[in-house]
């Protein structure tokens, strides 16, 4: 057989090389997922971001044919699951369920932050949730203003839960408390659940958590709501008036939770993801599911997202300096 010139040879074998590599590095591609992703909240388990971690991982396990699951990482007002994701390998692998707290407050907050918030890259919002002021139905006030009132004739006034220094629910009570000089009193814990279980044990007076946590307990009575934190009402409790109504007009915020990656995730991973799990909350069912717990959803570009991340930066950035917010 005729052998072809050295030169024809190298040639051909340089191209079916490339080829090669070409098909694997498209196949890689291609693949993602390629082994069990983890889901990482940094709270404990019964929060909102907890909530919408678990129906995402269900669904995305169904739509791509590979297992993720939720992995809680509590403490530290979210800083610990942060930098977790934060080190994590930039594979696509491990993924934060990001809030309010350790994406945007902590880091204005923080002087020693363990972590880089720019470290973590923006994949999609995937629910806002409205706070709910909520209280033991043995406490004896119904309405901020009762509360309010209250507060000021107490001599140690009222105490109040949060999921850490520095979430939502820790800087939603402190402007009320600046703007209406009710006595307040901060007790923080390491995650909605474990605030959740102590307002039900009637530990604390008060709490204001995403909606998803409380809602069943509205129902089955074993706590009462109070009001919502955002300027219009919950779909979910059309009868409970907003803060904003209830003397503090303006008063508004919410508890979002929004899927991230570590720095330097492939931008085909980032956009895989994003598109999925779009597709995942505008699905009917699953919009109805989200709705019914009080969450807000709507489809979001990563350029929209991250956009959002910047208002929110910059709306929290006012907020810290008017109530003069620290972390303990």
């Amino acid at each position: 057989m005729k052998l072809l010139p050295t030169t024809r040879r190298r040639l051909l074998a340089a191209t079916v090389c490339a080829a090669a590599a070409f098909g694997l590095h498209a196949g890689a591609q291609a693949a993602y997922p390629d082994k069990t992703v983890r889901i990482i909240v940094p709270y404990a388990p019964g929060g909102s971001g907890d909530v919408f971690a678990r129906l995402i991982a269900e669904k995305l396990t169904s739509r791509l044919g590979q297992t993720f699951i939720v992995e809680n990482r509590p403490g530290a007002s979210g800083a610990i699951g942060a930098r977790y994701v934060s080190d994590a390998p930039a594979d696509g692998s491990v993924l934060l369920l990001g809030q309010t707290g350790e994406i945007i407050v902590t880091p204005l907050l923080s002087t020693t932050l363990n972590y880089k918030p720019e470290n973590l890259l923006p994949v999609v919002l995937v629910g806002d949730s409205p706070l709910v002021l909520s209280a033991h139905p043995s406490a004896p006030f119904n309405t901020v203003q009762e509360m309010v009132a209250q507060s000021k004739q107490r001599s140690q006034g009222y105490n109040y839960a949060s999921s850490g220094t520095g979430t939502p629910g820790h800087l939603a009570a402190a402007a009320l408390a600046f703007k209406t000089g009710a006595k307040l009193t901060h007790v923080p814990y390491k995650g909605g659940g474990a605030a959740l279980s102590d307002l039900l044990g009637n530990h604390v007076d008060m709490f204001f958590s995403g909606a998803p946590g409380v809602l069943p307990h509205f129902k089955s009575g074993t706590l009462k709501p109070i009001a919502v934190s955002t300027l219009e009402r919950s779909p979910a409790l059309p009868k409970v008036p907003t803060v904003a109504e209830s003397g503090l007009p303006g008063f508004s915020f919410s508890l979002w939770g929004g899927l991230f990656a570590p720095k330097g995730t492939p931008a085909d991973v980032i956009q895989k993801l994003n598109t999925e799990v779009n597709a995942i909350i505008t699905d009917p069912q699953t919009k109805e599911r989200l709705e019914a717990e009080g969450a807000v959803v709507k489809q979001n570009s990563v350029e929209q997202f991250t956009q959002f991340l910047a208002a929110e930066r910059g709306r929290y950035q006012e907020i810290i300096k008017e109530t003069g917010v620290r972390l303990d």
